[in-house]
């Protein structure tokens, strides 16, 4: 299995044998876009265009074997940069056209909650699965795989597009979430407390914003603090990158706890780029172990740094799952910058959401 991802900034590709193992990975980032403060779409496109071709040969060629040896190949097809996402949509059907092979569409959210079991084979449902990345934050009750119950989303900016825009703030590099993590370190969260937005006490599970999650108002009250901040800011910025690395973490576990409560379920999976966040990790591995709810033994379960990120290995056992059901797809088959999550289902309010 050949899986290829290009949804975003990152141009990766990986082979998998029939037991899921990693032969061969391959992540090539792109730094052209630290000179913007974020992802240039119409660059990203044209890197990926100018390494797709390099990017899979490095993978075959360490994977010890040829394409013509690939028996199906699965990409990302959305959602991300619609212009990214061709490259490998297109790349991958032409390939898979020429070698007379089959090729699966894989959602790239669905990518990320594979990515875990990859390392750690105890990364199987039934469990909560926190998803957050640059565009996404969900918050979902896994059953089992390909079965999903959606619980709460963000309502506005992601997690990862907080941390980017909070990084610019504060006068760091792009991307904003290992820069924010690593200045935090000498700060203190104390020093300046931010809201937690959408986390209240009082909330029940009928409220509508139980389980959801909201961070423009926390990158709201960031501006204002720098504003007020005025010249004393570069001194200031380790301090207020720890509070708000402190308010993000607190409403994602808070948040995730919660589900825990209402589902029973004691097993908890990290995916997505911000999931690499060493606060995140560590604070969701002390509070679950105080949880004040009967769950069975509990325990959390993440990828390592290099499979939380956009990666193609991840794509390649999304894939080999949705092979293994019977899908595949037509040579018809487009990108899709919006793509709907396959076999989501609302468990807020039993509804079956439309799938793509």
């Amino acid at each position: 299995m050949l899986g290829l991802e290009t949804s975003c900034d990152e141009t990766a590709a990986a082979v998998l044998d029939g037991d899921n193992r990693i032969l061969g990975h391959v992540i090539l980032s792109q730094d052209v876009h630290e000179v913007y403060g974020g992802v240039v779409p119409e660059l990203a496109a044209r890197a990926h265009l100018q390494k797709v071709d390099s990017v899979v040969n490095e993978a075959l060629e360490r994977a010890g074997v040829a394409l013509e040896d690939v028996d199906v190949f699965g990409v990302t097809t959305g959602p991300g940069l619609i212009g990214a996402l061709l490259v490998g949509v297109c790349w991958t059907k032409a390939v898979a056209w020429a070698l007379d092979r089959p090729w699966v569409a894989v959602h790239h959210m669905e990518g990320h909650l594979f990515g875990p079991v990859l390392e750690d084979p105890q990364a199987e449902p039934p469990f909560i699965a926190l998803l957050v990345s640059g565009g996404h934050t969900l918050l979902l009750y896994v059953t089992a795989w390909g079965e999903y119950e959606l619980l709460g989303k963000t309502r506005d900016d992601a997690a990862g597009e907080a941390f980017d825009k909070v990084a610019k703030l504060l006068g760091l590099p792009y991307p904003g979430g290992p820069a924010v993590q690593r200045i935090a370190e000498d700060g203190d969260p104390e020093r300046h407390r931010l809201p937690r937005p959408m986390l209240r006490r009082n909330q029940t599970v009928e409220d509508p914003a139980f389980y959801d999650f909201s961070f423009s108002g926390l990158k709201t009250a960031v501006i204002d603090l720098t504003t007020k901040l005025g010249d004393s800011l570069s001194d200031e910025a380790p301090h207020v990158a720890a509070a708000f690395q402190d308010a993000a973490v607190d409403v994602l576990v808070s948040k995730t706890l919660r589900a825990m409560r209402e589902t029973g379920c004691g097993r908890v999976v990290l995916g997505g780029g911000v999931s690499a966040n060493v606060h995140l990790r560590q604070e969701m591995e002390r509070r679950i172990q105080e949880l004040d709810a009967e769950t069975g033994p509990r325990s959390v379960h993440h990828a390592s740094l290099r499979l939380s990120l956009d990666n193609g290995a991840m794509i390649a056992r999304a894939a080999r799952f949705r092979f293994e059901k019977g899908e595949s797809a037509p040579l018809d088959q487009n990108a899709w910058a919006s793509l709907d999550f396959p076999g989501l289902r609302d468990g807020s309010r039993g509804i079956t959401l439309p799938k793509t």
